[in-house]
C-alpha cells in the first residue's frame, strides 16, 4: 500500500501502483469531495492510531484489539472504485454532469422525483439525462374528508388492527447472554423450553381449526347452511339423510386425514423430545430428556447422536481436539464439517474439572444466520484471566449429528431460539387455482339461485308468508350447487396422484400433497436450485494452467511423471526438502530471478493444491470393532482403500483427489499438522500455523504452514479470480484464461503463495490474535490484519473443476422453455459458477446476451443499473443476493417487471429466506402460478412458498423431497410430470367439475319448470331416494370415468411442448365454457320437463317416471359426448350405471308404477324426449370439430 495517508500494517513494496485507499472509517462527507480524516475508534474517544510500520503495542489486550484500523475489505473497495469510474465515464454530452450529481451518496430526495424510465420516450430522443425527464412522481396527497372517503378509512382500520395484533403478540426481545458453565440457575432471564413442536393444532383447536379450513370455502359453507335448515320443520323439504350424508362423508374424510397427519407429527415430536442425553453435574452424569435441557447445562453427545440444542463445543474424546459433524438436515450440504473445541477446556486433565473452574461464555443474541457466530469464552479463576474468541468453528448447532468421537458442550440457545427452528418456516395450506376458480363459479351459481327463487316468489304474488316460501325455493333449487362436486374432485385428485406414482417413465415419483395435481398444468414460472438439482454435485478435476502451459484430462500423466522425478531428486539435496525451491535458485540467492523450469513449477503448484484446503482424510477401521473413525497415532494405517476425504466443499475434495492421482497424497490431518506422502512413499510433515476459511465476502481461503524438515514458513492462498487478481503479482494471462475456462463451464480457482520469515510471522500472529478478541467489528478487524499479508503473492497456477450436469438437463430445460415456462435459477453459489452453469445447461441460449447486474449499495446506483438493464433486449439477467436486496428495497415493482420480461434470471448468493421472498414476489406481482424445484434443506422455504413445490431426492438428504408437494428422483422427470400429468390433471378436473355442475343445473331447471306449471308451488319434483340415487349410483361411475379421459397422447404432449402454453391461459375452465354448460343444462332441463308434461296422460306419477328415466339416459349420453378418448373402463361404467338403474326400478314402487314402466308407450315417450334433448348437441359438436378444430387436432391425426 504505497499511497494513502494514515496507518499501515506491513509496509510491503508494491510493484504496480494502486489508487490510494481510504483508511479507517470515513467521516461522511456531502459531495464526496474534500479531505477525509480517519476517525478514532468510537468506543475510545481521543485515541489515535499510530502510523508506523509496526503497531505501538498499547497496554491491555482488548484495547489493543480495538486499535486496529478498519480497512474496507479489498473486494468492496475495488468495487467502489470501479463503480465510481463507471458512473463518471459518461464523458462529454448530456450525461457529463451525472458524476457531480451521483457522488455515490444516497440522494433519495432527488430520486423520489425521478421516474425510473419505464417507457421508450427517453431513448428516442438522445436526452437520456434525468434533468430532462418529467418529474412524474411528485405525490399529490389528498387531504381531509376527500382522503377519508377515497380509501383513508381502510388504511385507518388496517393500522388499528395491526397495532392491536402487535400489542397482543408482542415478542420477547432477543438479547445477548452470558452463560456460566454448568450453572443454569445463574441465567439472568427465562429462556424457552428445548421442545420441538411441529404440530398445527392442539387438543382444543383441532376440531375448530379443521372445520374453519373446510368452511372457509364458500361451497362447503353453503352446504352446511342448507343442511342445518332441514332441522326447521317449516323449511323441511326432503329426508335429512339426503343432505347430511354427503356433507358428513366429506367432513369425515377430511378430519380423518388431518387427524392422521397431526398424530404422525405428534409422534415425531415426542420421539425427538424424549431422546435421552447425558448431562454433567457436580455429582456425575445424569440422564435427561431432550426437552428438559436448559441454557447453561453441560451435555455429552455420543457419535451418531443428534445434537439437541445450540451449544459451544468444550471438549472431545478425539486427541486432535476437533470432531466432525454432519449438517445435511440444517443446510442441505452432505459433506462433514470440522468443529474445534475451546482449547482452554480441551486442555483440562479430566471431565470433572469443568466444575472446578469458574468460566462463562458470552454469546451474541439468537440470529438466523447459521454460518456466523460471535462470542468469547472467559475463565476467571486463572491469573491472568484467560479469554478466547469463539467463532462458527466452536459451535454445534441443533439438528446436526456428531460424526466422530464424543463431544461435550455448554448449551447457549434452546427451543425456539435455536438456529434450526428460527430458519424453518411453517408450511401454508396450498389451494389450487382450479379450486379457486370453481369457488368463483359456485358464487355465480348462488347468485343465480337467489335470483331464480326471488322470481318464483314474485310470480307467486308475495302471498302468505312469502319469506318462508323464498327460503323453501332456495332449498328446492339448492341442487344448482351440487355437494357431490367436492367429493368427485377430491376422488379425482387422488386418482391423478395414483397415476403419477404408477407411471413407469418417471420411477420413484411420490405425490405428497394430493390436493394440487392440477397446478402442474398451469405453471408459468419455474424456480430451480442449481447444485444437486441441475448439477450432480460431483466435481471432476479437468484443467491445470501454469501460464505458459495448460494440462487437460488427457495429459495428466505428464504431470504425474514430473511430480515423480521432482520428488526422486529431492533426497539428494536435503532430507525431505522437496519443496522449497529448485537448486539453481538456492545457489544464486542474490542473483536475479531465474525462470523456473516447467517441472519445478508443476511441483510447486501440485504441492500448493495438496496443502491449501480444509480437507481431512478419514479412515474407516476395517476391524469394525469400535467403529472409531480415527485410529490411534501408533498404528495409523495409511492404506488407500479405506481412505475417504471430508471437506465443507466438494471442489476441495476434487482437488485433493487429483493430487493423489498424480502422486502426492494427503494421508493425515489434524488441527496442528498435515502429512503428505510422496510417490516414493516418503512422509512429509507440515505444521499448520493458521487457517483462514473461505467466506462469501472474501471469496478466498488461506493457510500458513511450516515445513518440519526445513522450518520454512509459507502462506498459501486460493480463491476466485475476482478476489485473487489484485493479490497476485502482475501477469498477463490470468484474466483471459479464467474467461476461457468459464466458457467451458469449469469452476476456476487461482492458487498463489508467499514465503514468510519467522519475524514476519510472529508479528502477524500477535496482531491476528488481538483482532480475534475484539468485541466490536471483529470480522472487519480480522480481515484487515489478514489483508496485510495478502500482498504481491506469487501466482502458481489456475485450476478448473467441472460440476457435471444431471442427465438430460439441457433437453428438459429446452422443453420447458418451448412450453412457455420462464425459468429462474436461484442458487447460494458464486456468481461466476452460476453464470457458467447457466450457459452450459442452456438455461441461457447461445444467442442471448447476459447482463450481469453490478453490485449496488444505494438507491442511486440501483436506479442507474436498472436503466442500464432496461436498454437491453432479450437479455438474461444475473444478479447477486445483495444487489437484489437493494433493488427490492427501493424499486420492487419496477425490478420484478423488468426481470419478468427477460428470457431467464439467475440469482446467485441467495439465502434460503431470499429464495422464498423471490417466489412470493412473483406471485404478488404477476399473479401467475409458480413452481419451485430443489434438493437441499436450504430449498425448503422456497418449495413451501411456491404454488407447487417439487423436491428431488439427491445427495443432500431427503429434507427437500419430504417438504415438497411432489418428490422426484431426477430433474429430467419434470418434463413428463408437467407436460403429460399436469395437462391431463387440469383438463380432466375442468371437465369433471363442469359436468357435475351441469348435472345439478339440469335437475334444478326441471324443478323450476315443474313449479311454474303448478302455480309456483314450492313442492319437490323428486323425493328422497331418487335424488340421492341421481347424484350417486345412477350417474356417479360414468361421470367419474372422465378422470381417464385424455385429449392428446403422452408422446404428442412431450413432442410438442408448445401445447402447454394453451393451458396457462386457463381456457378449459372459464366463465365462457361455464356459460356454454349453463345453456346446455337449461335447454336439456326444459326439454325433459316440458316433454314429459306434454306426453303424460292422466296420472302425475307417470310424469315422474318418464322425466326421471329420460334424465338418467340423457346424462349417460352426455358423458359419452364429453369424452375425447375412450377407455374400456368408461364403457363398463356406462353399462354398469344403466344396469343399476334398471335393476332398481323393481324396488322403487313408491315412486314408479311398475305396470306402466313395462309398456311400449313408456319406452317410446322416454326415447323421443331423450333424442330431442341430446341429438342437437351431437350435431353441434360435430360441426364445431369440422369448422374450428382444436389446436392439437392436426398433430393427433
Amino acid at each position: 500500500m504505497s499511497g494513502g495517508a494514515g496507518p499501515r500494517i506491513i509496509s510491503a513494496p508494491r510493484s504496480a501502483p494502486r489508487p490510494p485507499r481510504s483508511d479507517a472509517i470515513q467521516a461522511p462527507t456531502h459531495s464526496g469531495a474534500g479531505p477525509r480524516t480517519p476517525l478514532p475508534h468510537a468506543s475510545h474517544p481521543g485515541r489515535t492510531v499510530t502510523s508506523s510500520g509496526r503497531r505501538a503495542r498499547a497496554g491491555g489486550g482488548r484495547n489493543m484489539a480495538d486499535q486496529i484500523p478498519l480497512y474496507p475489505v479489498r473486494g468492496a473497495a475495488a468495487a467502489n472504485r470501479k463503480r465510481a469510474a463507471y458512473y463518471s465515464a459518461a464523458g462529454p454530452g448530456p450525461g457529463a454532469d451525472r458524476h457531480s450529481r451521483y457522488q455515490l451518496e444516497d440522494e433519495s430526495a432527488h430520486l423520489d422525483e425521478m421516474p425510473l424510465m419505464m417507457s421508450e420516450e427517453g431513448f428516442e430522443n438522445d436526452e437520456s439525462d434525468y434533468h430532462t425527464l418529467p418529474r412524474a412522481r411528485v405525490a399529490r396527497r389528498k387531504r381531509g374528508l376527500e382522503w377519508l372517503v377515497c380509501g383513508g378509512w381502510r388504511s385507518l382500520c388496517t393500522s388499528c388492527c395491526d397495532w392491536l395484533a402487535h400489542v397482543c403478540q408482542r415478542k420477547k426481545q432477543l438479547k445477548a447472554r452470558t452463560v456460566w458453565l454448568g450453572c443454569p440457575e445463574k441465567c439472568e432471564e427465562k429462556h424457552p423450553r428445548n421442545a420441538i413442536k411441529n404440530q398445527k393444532y392442539n387438543v382444543f383447536t383441532f376440531i375448530p381449526g379443521v372445520l374453519y379450513e373446510q368452511f372457509k370455502f364458500f361451497l362447503n359453507l353453503y352446504f352446511l347452511v342448507v343442511s342445518c335448515s332441514q332441522f326447521v320443520p317449516a323449511l323441511k323439504i326432503g329426508y335429512l339423510y339426503t343432505y347430511w350424508t354427503p356433507l358428513g362423508f366429506v367432513l369425515a374424510v377430511t378430519i380423518m386425514r388431518e387427524a392422521i397427519d397431526e398424530f404422525r407429527r405428534f409422534q415425531r415430536d415426542k420421539e425427538m423430545n424424549s431422546q435421552l442425553y447425558s448431562k454433567l453435574t457436580v455429582r456425575g452424569k445424569v440422564q435427561v430428556q431432550s426437552s428438559d435441557i436448559q441454557v447453561g447445562d453441560l451435555i455429552i453427545v455420543e457419535k451418531n447422536q443428534r445434537i439437541p440444542s445450540d451449544m459451544v463445543f468444550l471438549r472431545t474424546s478425539e486427541k486432535a481436539g476437533s470432531c466432525f459433524i454432519r449438517t445435511d438436515q440444517l443446510d442441505g450440504e452432505t459433506d462433514w464439517k470440522l468443529k474445534v473445541a475451546v482449547s482452554c477446556t480441551q486442555r483440562l486433565p479430566a471431565l470433572g474439572d469443568l466444575f472446578s473452574i469458574r468460566a462463562y461464555v458470552h454469546a451474541q443474541k439468537p440470529q438466523l444466520d447459521i454460518h456466523a457466530f460471535e462470542g468469547t469464552f472467559t475463565r476467571e479463576d486463572s491469573e491472568p484471566p484467560v479469554q478466547e474468541s469463539l467463532g462458527i468453528d466452536n459451535t454445534l448447532w441443533a439438528s446436526t449429528v456428531v460424526a466422530s468421537g464424543t463431544v461435550i458442550g455448554v448449551v447457549i440457545y434452546t427451543g425456539k431460539e435455536t438456529r434450526s427452528v428460527m430458519n424453518t418456516s411453517h408450511p401454508k395450506n396450498k389451494i389450487g387455482l382450479l379450486d379457486l376458480e370453481l369457488n368463483q363459479l359456485t358464487k355465480a351459481l348462488f347468485l343465480a339461485l337467489v335470483a331464480l327463487s326471488a322470481v318464483m316468489v314474485t310470480l307467486q304474488g308475495f302471498v302468505g308468508p312469502w319469506y318462508r316460501n323464498l327460503f323453501r325455493f332456495l332449498l328446492l333449487f339448492s341442487y344448482i350447487i351440487p355437494i357431490s362436486l367436492r367429493v368427485n374432485l377430491d376422488m379425482g385428485k387422488a386418482a391423478y396422484g395414483w397415476m403419477i406414482m404408477r407411471d413407469e417413465h418417471i420411477p420413484g415419483t411420490v405425490v405428497r400433497t394430493s390436493t394440487i395435481p392440477e397446478e402442474l398444468g398451469r405453471l408459468v414460472y419455474l424456480l430451480t436450485d442449481k447444485t444437486g438439482t441441475l448439477t450432480q454435485n460431483e466435481m471432476v478435476f479437468k484443467r491445470l494452467h501454469l501460464g505458459t502451459v495448460s494440462y487437460g484430462t488427457d495429459t495428466m500423466d505428464e504431470i504425474q511423471s514430473h511430480v515423480i522425478t521432482s520428488y526422486s531428486q529431492a533426497p539428494s539435496q536435503a532430507p525431505g526438502s522437496a519443496a522449497s525451491s529448485t537448486p539453481p535458485r538456492k545457489g544464486q540467492a542474490s542473483a536475479p530471478k531465474v525462470r523456473k523450469s516447467v517441472s519445478s513449477r508443476i511441483h510447486d503448484a501440485v504441492k500448493a493444491i495438496a496443502l491449501c484446503h480444509n480437507v481431512t482424510p478419514v479412515y474407516e477401521s476395517r476391524a469394525g470393532g469400535t467403529g472409531e473413525t480415527e485410529h490411534a497415532e501408533a498404528d495409523q494405517d495409511f492404506s488407500d482403500e479405506n481412505r475417504t476425504y471430508q471437506a465443507s466443499s466438494p471442489d476441495e475434495v476434487a482437488l485433493v483427489q487429483w493430487t493423489e492421482s498424480v502422486g502426492l497424497t494427503l494421508v493425515s490431518r489434524d488441527l496442528a499438522s498435515m502429512q503428505l506422502k510422496t510417490p516414493g512413499g516418503q512422509i512429509l510433515t507440515y505444521h499448520v500455523l493458521q487457517v483462514f476459511p473461505f467466506t462469501s465476502e472474501s471469496k478466498r481461503m488461506g493457510i500458513i504452514v511450516r515445513d518440519e524438515s526445513t522450518a520454512e514458513i509459507t502462506f498459501y492462498m486460493k480463491g476466485a479470480d475476482v478476489a485473487m487478481a489484485t493479490i497476485v503479482q502482475y501477469n498477463d494471462w490470468l484474466e483471459e484464461e479464467c474467461g476461457n475456462m468459464a466458457r467451458e463451464g469449469l469452476r476456476t480457482l487461482v492458487v498463489a503463495r508467499k514465503s514468510l520469515t519467522e519475524e514476519q510471522y510472529q508479528d502477524f500472529e500477535s496482531r491476528y490474535s488481538q483482532a480475534k478478541l475484539s468485541l466490536h467489528d471483529r470480522a472487519l478487524k480480522v480481515a484487515a490484519v489478514v489483508e496485510s499479508l495478502e500482498r504481491e503473492m506469487e501466482l502458481l497456477c489456475l485450476t478448473g473443476v467441472e460440476d457435471q450436469l444431471q442427465a438430460d438437463v439441457r433437453p428438459t430445460l429446452e422443453m420447458l422453455r418451448n412450453a412457455g415456462i420462464k425459468i429462474w435459477m436461484l442458487t447460494g453459489d458464486k456468481l461466476e459458477t452460476a453464470t457458467c452453469i447457466a450457459k452450459s445447461s442452456h438455461l441461457v441460449s447461445r444467442t442471448q446476451d447476459i447482463h450481469v447486474f453490478r453490485p449496488v449499495t444505494s438507491r442511486g446506483e440501483a436506479h442507474l443499473e436498472l436503466n442500464a438493464f432496461r436498454r437491453k433486449h432479450d437479455c438474461a439477467l444475473v444478479i447477486s443476493g445483495d444487489a437484489l436486496e437493494v433493488c427490492l428495497k427501493f424499486y420492487e415493482h419496477e425490478f420484478v417487471e423488468l426481470a419478468c420480461q427477460g428470457p431467464a434470471v439467475v440469482c446467485c448468493r441467495c439465502s434460503p429466506t431470499q429464495k422464498a421472498h423471490i417466489v412470493r414476489l412473483l406471485q404478488q406481482h404477476t399473479g401467475k402460478r409458480t413452481c419451485a424445484v430443489g434438493d437441499g434443506g436450504n430449498d425448503v422455504s422456497m418449495i413451501q412458498a411456491a404454488d407447487c413445490g417439487i423436491g428431488i431426492e439427491g445427495k443432500e438428504g431427503k429434507q427437500a423431497s419430504l417438504a415438497a408437494d411432489f418428490s422426484i428422483s431426477q430433474f429430467r422427470h419434470i418434463g413428463r410430470l408437467l407436460m403429460v400429468h399436469g395437462r391431463n390433471s387440469y383438463k380432466r378436473s375442468a371437465a369433471l367439475g363442469q359436468f357435475v355442475m351441469h348435472r345439478g343445473l339440469v335437475i334444478s331447471t326441471m324443478q323450476a319448470v315443474f313449479s311454474s306449471v303448478f302455480y309456483f308451488a314450492s313442492v319437490p319434483l323428486y323425493q328422497g331416494f331418487l335424488m340421492v340415487g341421481y347424484a350417486t349410483i345412477y350417474t356417479m361411475f360414468p361421470v367419474f370415468s372422465l378422470v381417464l379421459d385424455q385429449d392428446v397422447k403422452a408422446e404428442t404432449a412431450l413432442l410438442y411442448p408448445e401445447l402447454y402454453k394453451d393451458l396457462t391461459k386457463g381456457r378449459s375452465l372459464s366463465f365462457k365454457t361455464f356459460l356454454v354448460w349453463v345453456l346446455i343444462s337449461v335447454y336439456q332441463g326444459g326439454i325433459l320437463m316440458f316433454g314429459a308434461l306434454a306426453l303424460f296422460e292422466s296420472e302425475f306419477v307417470h310424469v315422474v317416471a318418464i322425466s326421471f328415466t329420460a334424465l338418467i339416459l340423457t346424462e349417460l349420453l352426455m358423458v359419452a359426448l364429453t369424452i375425447r378418448t375412450w377407455h374400456w373402463l368408461m364403457v363398463v361404467a356406462e353399462f354398469l350405471s344403466l344396469g343399476c338403474y334398471l335393476a332398481s326400478l323393481a324396488f322403487l314402487n313408491e315412486y314408479f308404477d311398475v305396470a306402466f314402466i313395462t309398456t311400449v308407450t313408456f319406452l317410446w315417450k322416454v326415447s323421443a324426449i331423450t333424442v330431442v334433448s341430446c341429438l342437437p348437441l351431437y350435431i353441434l359438436k360435430y360441426l364445431k370439430r369440422k369448422l374450428s378444430p382444436p389446436s392439437y387436432s392436426k398433430l393427433t391425426s
